[in-house]
C-alpha cells in the first residue's frame, strides 16, 4: 500500500521590507512521504521570499516536469519557476527555456559548494536564472520548527531573514550565487 502525503496547515505572516510586500495567508501543503522536514520548510521559505499574486505550489515531487512553486500568466506561460535543491544542469536548462525567470534555492550539508563549482560555468550562461544558497545550519533549525499545524512569521530586511513560530526564531542570511 502506498504511503499518503501528510497535510500541513500553515498560517504565514510575511513582512518583506526589501520588496515592500506585507501579506498574511493560510496555506495547505501536502508533504510527500519522501519529503523531509528540512525540504518542506525550505519550500515554505521559498514561497514567502517569492510571494506575489498568482504564486502557487505545484505537484512538486510528484511531477518531474514542474517546479516546486510557480507563477503562470493568463496565457498559461510560466512567469516564475522556483526550484529547490541541487538539480542537474539539464533540469535548470529546461526550466530556463520554459520560464521567463527561474529562481533556485540550494540547501544541504557540505554539498552546495561542490555542486556550484561543478555547475557554475553552465549556469552562468542563463540570463534568466537566479541561484540562492541557504545555509545548512539555518535550514536544519527550520526543520525543527516543522509541524502539522504551524503559525510562522517571516521578516525580511536588508537581505536578512528571520523566521519565527511560537517557541523559536531562526535567523539566516542567504548567499546570492547568481
Amino acid at each position: 500500500m502506498a504511503l499518503k502525503s501528510t497535510i500541513i496547515k500553515t498560517q504565514l505572516s510575511l513582512s518583506d521590507m526589501d520588496r515592500h510586500v506585507y501579506h498574511t495567508c493560510s496555506l495547505t501543503l501536502a508533504q510527500h512521504p519522501s519529503e523531509n522536514e528540512q525540504r518542506l520548510m525550505v519550500r515554505l521559505l521559498a514561497y514567502a521570499l517569492q510571494y506575489q499574486e498568482q504564486l502557487e505550489f505545484t505537484k512538486g515531487l510528484c511531477a518531474d516536469d514542474e517546479p516546486e512553486i510557480w507563477v503562470k500568466n493568463y496565457s498559461d506561460e510560466i512567469e516564475l519557476w522556483v526550484d529547490l535543491g541541487l538539480p542537474d544542469d539539464k533540469r535548470v536548462k529546461k526550466a530556463c527555456n520554459r520560464a521567463k525567470h527561474v529562481v533556485l534555492y540550494t540547501y544541504g550539508e557540505n554539498t552546495q559548494t561542490l555542486w556550484w563549482q561543478k555547475n557554475q560555468a553552465k549556469l552562468n550562461s542563463f540570463g534568466n536564472l537566479s541561484v540562492v544558497s541557504l545555509p545548512y545550519s539555518a535550514t536544519q533549525q527550520l526543520a525543527e520548527m516543522a509541524a502539522r499545524s504551524m503559525s510562522l512569521t517571516i521578516t525580511v530586511q536588508d537581505k536578512e531573514i528571520w523566521i519565527s513560530d511560537e517557541q523559536r526564531s531562526v535567523h539566516l542570511i542567504p548567499e546570492q550565487l547568481k
